[in-house]
């Protein structure tokens, strides 16, 4: 059902999901960028203990998406929507648990003591209060608009505002964060903690925002006797080709963008000794995605977003693997080409989240539900997998190259930061571009006959 008496959707509501983004990473791309650093370096703790404690909350995550997923879609429909009123509810506590994770207060702490600090906040954050505000989130693009178009609008505003979070983020941490000890860059603990604490009130002001500026229009009649059973939903997702091609393409995209925004904090601070060049990327790495903004669009109409998707992950594929083959000495020759594969992601990382409202609307038209907070619940999952993945791949590759506080700019740990910042999102670009071009089905022809169907069954 549509709300006839609301504002036509336009840029007030782009904005708004903008914002909501912007928000979101400010907490998501601290974890994924600088939670290994700050653990390894200023922390003192292995990097395996690091990958694992992240793995196995992703796999509460499991638990929690699924469930804050159900309790989207079984919540009442106030005057602010459905999914809306989370995004107020959990702004706060979201923020709060991020800050609590970075406390270098704690360095000189019993190891057992900072590993189980680190077990209790980053599974607060992460796995409950992130989830109960990123599901309703995320779900509440289907119902800002019914229009393809629009949500591809959403899809591409919302990236805009990760990728705005991101270089906040990543260029502004390398150049307060880090100090100058003899020839060595190494990471101010109690710097950090400020820092962190800082993007946690910009992180709530930006929820705000997107609580304000956005309008739910399309409300769902399910009720609640009428949800099917948790075990129902997996088993039509096993079954669902779109969905279990999006999931595991999203694992191996985030697998390999983590990846290089992980070991970027290892690969400019310690393997070219140049945390300037670090946020010099970062802001060159925005410059790419808003040129995959300004194209993703209209090669999205021409082309299909999963046809674009595969040809532009193909291209980062390549390049990683270019740049582990000439392996640069001059790290502004590093940054130039690594800009190329930025911009192979960002035509994905665009359209990334119109693919999951196509999914969301196939799987309509084939069970006769909407189901956009559970369908989006397990994509959710499927990235923190994706998460899980990079962090513990991360930290057993270096551990597995000797990689210490102590052992950080020993030669052949050094080489090692090389091959993992370059290999590991190579693999994961090259595999995401296979999956998109021979498994997921929802090419540009099935999605335009979806969007006639459901024209014709909602009488939009």
């Amino acid at each position: 059902m549509i709300k006839n008496y609301t504002r036509p959707f336009g840029i007030r509501d782009k904005l708004g999901y903008l914002f909501g983004d912007f928000g979101n990473d400010f907490t998501f791309i601290l974890s994924s960028s600088f939670l290994l650093k700050f653990y390894t370096d200023v922390m003192g703790l292995k990097p395996w203990i690091i990958g694992l404690v992240i793995t196995l909350a992703r796999f509460i995550d499991g638990f929690t998406d699924v469930t804050m997923g159900r309790i989207a879609d079984r919540s009442r429909i106030t005057k602010a929507g459905k999914f809306k009123p989370w995004i107020r509810r959990m702004a706060a506590p979201v923020a709060i648990a991020s800050f609590l994770i970075y406390q270098s207060a704690f360095a000189n702490s019993e190891t057992w003591f900072k590993v189980v600090w680190l077990v209790v906040t980053y599974i607060l954050w992460g796995s409950i209060f992130y989830t109960s505000i990123n599901i309703p989130y995320g779900s509440m693009a289907s119902s800002i608009s019914a229009d393809p178009n629009d949500r591809q609008s959403l899809s591409t505003f919302r990236t805009m505002g990760s990728t705005l979070a991101g270089v906040i983020v990543g260029a502004g941490i390398p150049l307060f964060a880090y100090d100058k000890v003899g020839e060595n860059t190494v990471l101010n603990g109690p710097r950090f903690t400020l820092i962190a604490g800082v993007f946690s009130i910009l992180s709530i002001v930006c929820y705000m925002l997107c609580y304000v500026l956005t309008t739910e229009r399309i409300v769902s009649e399910n009720s609640r006797r009428e949800q099917p059973s948790v075990g129902v939903l997996l088993k039509n997702a096993i079954s669902n080709r779109a969905l279990i091609s999006i999931i595991v393409g999203s694992i191996l995209m985030l697998l390999a963008q983590l990846t290089m925004q992980s070991m970027s904090n290892y690969i400019y601070p310690n393997y070219y000794g140049n945390v300037a060049a670090q946020s010099v990327s970062t802001l060159a790495m925005m410059g790419g995605m808003v040129i995959a903004a300004a194209v993703a669009k209209p090669l999205s109409n021409k082309f299909g977003k999963a046809e674009i998707s595969a040809a532009t992950n193909l291209l980062s594929a390549i390049i990683c693997i270019l740049l582990f083959a000439i392996r640069p000495n001059n790290v502004w020759v590093y940054v130039s080409i690594n800009i190329i594969s930025w911009f192979g992601l960002g035509v994905f990382a665009m359209v990334s989240w119109a693919l999951i409202t196509d999914v969301i609307d196939d799987a309509e038209i084939r069970s006769g539900r909407r189901e956009d907070g559970s369908i989006y619940a397990l994509y959710s999952f499927a990235r923190k997998l994706g998460q899980a993945a990079s962090a513990g791949l991360t930290g057993a590759l270096l551990s597995a190259i000797g990689y210490s506080d102590s052992t950080a700019f020993d030669p052949g740990v050094l080489s090692g930061i090389y091959d993992i910042s370059t290999l590991v999102p190579a693999l994961g670009f090259g595999l995401l571009a296979v999956i998109l071009w021979f498994w997921y089905p929802l090419n540009k022809k099935k999605v335009e006959e979806n969007v006639r169907i459901l024209e014709k069954k909602h009488n939009f």
